[in-house]
Formats: structure tokens, sequence, C-alpha cells
């Protein structure tokens, strides 16, 4: 059984790394043409060149030109039909939400118009997510938390580990609601917080230590006082978007 164990560990150590460069490859491709199309160079009714054509002029292989092409149909930016080619979906198809097509979006100019309906999907939602998760939360997820909070204050929010840590902290109060649509929108959340927080840093650092308000929040969890975890969650959010109309105006 240990030599089993042991041919499959030196398998996958051959295999892998080789899915994982064609996984980097199409991955790369995908992006560039998902940047291309969020930020309007490419826009929508555009048929994409050919397959042939595509893969030569991006200097990759007709694998990976089509399986960037799959990734981003999955994600609603473009739709195939035979004989009709490949054409960039109208914005309305996009899932705006996917964490990729959110990276892609702030990997450009986003526009003013799309962070505020960010901030504004998460008003509607996370304040609601927060008063169900302090009359719903464990122990395990109160746990969580403070772990999040140790990791922004020992970081901050403008290096990666800190902005993982804030990510975290809003994943685990999704999680407490025990709400499986909630709880699926987790990913996107997190994503949206990092990449305004990013944005706002972009020419000038954090006018604030957003810190504060989230202990207060975890308090209001953790005492299961419902109402009061909604008020400082949407107050938390409010905060959020005057410091990033602050980078928007600077």
């Amino acid at each position: 059984m240990a030599r089993d164990g042991k041919e499959e560990r030196e398998r996958d150590a051959v295999v892998l790394p080789l899915a994982s460069a064609s996984h980097r490859l199409h991955g790369a491709v995908a992006r560039e043409l998902g940047i291309a199309i969020l930020s309007g160079r490419t826009p929508p009714g555009t048929v994409l060149p050919g397959e042939i054509a595509a893969s030569e002029g991006l200097a990759v292989s007709r694998t990976a030109y089509r399986e960037a092409v799959r990734t981003l149909s999955a994600k609603g930016l473009v739709e195939s039909r035979p004989k009709a080619g490949t054409r960039v979906s109208e914005r309305g198809r996009w899932n705006l939400l996917d964490p990729d097509v959110l990276a892609w979006a702030f990997e450009t100019e986003p526009g003013e118009a799309f962070i505020r309906d960010l901030f504004e999907l998460r008003q509607i939602v996370e304040p609601a997510a927060a008063e169900l998760a302090a009359l719903r939360r464990s122990d395990r997820h109160l746990d969580r938390m403070a772990q999040a909070l140790d990791g922004m204050a020992r970081h901050g929010l403008a290096v990666p580990a800190g902005r993982a840590a804030d990510q975290a902290f809003h994943h685990a109060i999704l999680e407490a609601t025990g709400n499986a649509p909630l709880i699926a929108l987790s990913s996107s959340i997190a994503a949206s917080v990092t990449w305004t927080t990013i944005y706002k840093q972009r020419r000038r650092a954090l006018p604030r230590d957003p810190l504060p308000e989230h202990r207060a929040l975890f308090e209001a969890v953790a005492a299961g006082e419902g109402p009061l975890a909604r008020a400082r969650m949407a107050e938390l959010i409010r905060l959020a978007l005057a410091d990033t109309e602050l980078s928007i105006l600077s």
C-alpha cells in the first residue's frame, strides 16, 4: 500500500505541473480577451476572429484558444454558434459577479457607476446576512471571524495577506447564515470587497483604518444581536463607499 501511494505521488508530480501549465496558458488567454471585452475595446456584437487566425495572432495553440473561449462562454461574455462564429454577448448576459470577471473589470478603469452598483449590491445582501449570522452563528464561525480580524490587524489592508483576511471575515459572515444561496454569493462578495479595496488605494493610502467597524460588527454577531449586526454592517459598507468615493474624486 505504501508503495502504491509513493507511485501515485510520483505520477502526480509529473502530470499535475503539465496540467497546471495548460490551465495557466488558456487562463492567460481568457484574461486577455476578457479584459478587452470588459474595457470596451471589443464591444458587444463583435465577432471574434476564427480559431486559426486568433490562435496565431495570440501565439498560442488552437487548443488553448478554444479552452479560453469556453471559459469566456461559461461566464456569459461570448457565445459561439455553428457557422456564425464566436460573438461578444450583450452586457446583460455577462456574469459580472464571477470573481474572474470582477478581476478583469478592475484591471481597467471599471467606471464609477459599476463601483456604485457593487456597493449597492453589498448594501442589499450583507446587512441582512449579518443579522441572520448573529442569530445562527456557531462557535466555529466566531473563531473564523476572530482569526480573520487578527489577520487584518497584523497585516493591514495594503497587502494581499490582509485583504485575504478581510475576505475570510466576510465569507464567515455569509457562511454563518446557514443559507445556501447566500453562501453561494460569498466568493462574489469577497471579490467585490477585495477589488474595491485595491481600487481605493491605487493612488493614495487608505484614508482610515476600517478595523474598528469590523470589530464592532463581530461583537454584535458574537452577542447574538441581529438588528445591531445589520446596522453595523450597513455602516461598515457606507464608510467603505465613502472611502472609495474619495478615490474616485482624486
